[in-house]
């Protein structure tokens, strides 16, 4: 089951074309633009659950 979920949040991060093919020159940019990522797919994930 957990891994059902990890493989679930890859695919909804692939699905995000700027990070799949993000050439930044630093990896702290890189992590950031995937935390924003991952938080704006958690924040409409939640919103379309709880409505």
């Amino acid at each position: 089951k957990g891994r059902n979920v990890v493989e679930r949040c890859f695919n909804k991060l692939k699905q995000w074309r700027g990070i799949a093919m993000r050439s930044d020159k630093t990896v702290r940019s890189y992590r950031a633009a995937i935390a924003l990522a991952a938080t704006l797919i958690w924040i409409t994930t939640d919103l379309i659950h709880t409505a």
